[in-house]
């Protein structure tokens, strides 16, 4: 029996390894003629020499895109393996880059309709993205906002949501005001992070260049040389959305996302994203982009779960 031994060089084994080893795993599934052990940085396989070499030529090529793209999963290591060259090379050549962000990572538009928003926010300078849950509406928004900011294409950040109360009670939360609003912008914070080293998104922070705030802070501001995203905008009423777009100053881009699927306003309510939609549509200016559940980025359930949702809806 022979083996080989693999070093995983600048690599985190977390991300090559994935949650619950879940790629690595995907990967022994392929080559059930080897002991596969997985451990730190290293990736040790016993076996037979012909079947070595084959692994040892997968695992190469798995490497190969990783340090490309900075992650991997497990469909790309499925399309690897049943020779699916076809979709493999569209992963590859067809992602359309946006940004490198922290530890290297390149940040992409995925799906045909991310890739829509880049080409959309070009033209037009306020852009309406709407589609469910997982589908990057926020995160390809926020990635295109740090993108015109290294470019100095704005000289600031702006980034805010309604705070409404999706089945809890604000007032019950522990803290002074932000420490009970953070919780709702932290999927905002989260997609910074993986756009900005940590120093630098404190200091851009703290002077104001990015700055993330309830859309009630929004009133009587006039926001110009900004990128600015307007996210969870269903939960937004008529005067609040309007209040937004009139916000829009010289040199401003403005994106708008939205799932009216999950709307948590009080009954009776109407949402303001889906009234500005009905409105603005005839107006040339300004993108609309509807994303579906073939955008979704999240589990591969997400997807399944979308779907039912849509029906009971439709029902509805």
């Amino acid at each position: 029996m022979k083996d080989i031994e693999i070093d995983l060089i600048d690599i985190d084994p977390r991300d090559f390894f994935g949650n619950n080893n879940k790629n690595i795993n995907k990967i022994k599934l392929y080559f059930p003629k080897l002991k596969i052990v997985a451990r730190g940085n290293k990736i040790k396989a016993f076996g037979q020499e012909e079947i070595l070499k084959e692994f040892k030529d997968a695992i190469n090529k798995i490497l190969k895109y990783f340090a490309k793209h900075n992650s991997i999963n497990e469909y790309f290591i499925e399309d690897l393996f049943n020779g699916n060259n076809e979709r493999l090379n569209n992963k590859i050549s067809n992602n359309s880059l946006i940004l490198h962000g922290t530890k290297g990572r390149l940040i992409h538009a995925v799906t045909i309709n991310q890739m829509k928003i880049v080409e959309l926010i070009s033209k037009k300078d306020l852009v309406f993205v709407i589609g469910p849950a997982g589908t990057g509406k926020t995160y390809t928004s926020v990635a295109l906002a740090v993108k015109s900011l290294k470019e100095k294409k704005v000289k600031r950040i702006i980034l805010t949501r309604p705070a409404v109360e999706a089945g809890e009670n604000l007032g019950f939360l522990p803290g002074d005001m932000k420490e009970k609003l953070d919780p709702y912008m932290q999927p905002l914070y989260d997609a910074l992070r993986e756009m900005i080293p940590s120093e630098k998104l404190k200091k851009y922070i703290e002077s104001g260049t990015i700055q993330i705030a309830p859309l009630a802070y929004m009133r009587g501001r006039n926001l110009d040389d900004a990128f600015v995203i307007l996210d969870e905008a269903q939960n937004t009423t008529h005067s609040q959305m309007k209040m937004f777009l009139t916000r829009m100053g010289e040199n401003a881009k403005f994106i708008i996302t939205g799932d009216p699927g999950q709307i948590d306003l009080p009954r009776r309510v109407v949402s303001g994203l889906k009234e500005a939609i009905l409105i603005l549509k005839e107006i040339s200016e300004i993108g609309i982009l509807y994303l579906n559940e073939k955008d979704a980025m999240r589990h591969k359930l997400v997807k399944k779960l979308i779907n039912a949702y849509k029906k009971i809806d439709i029902q509805n």
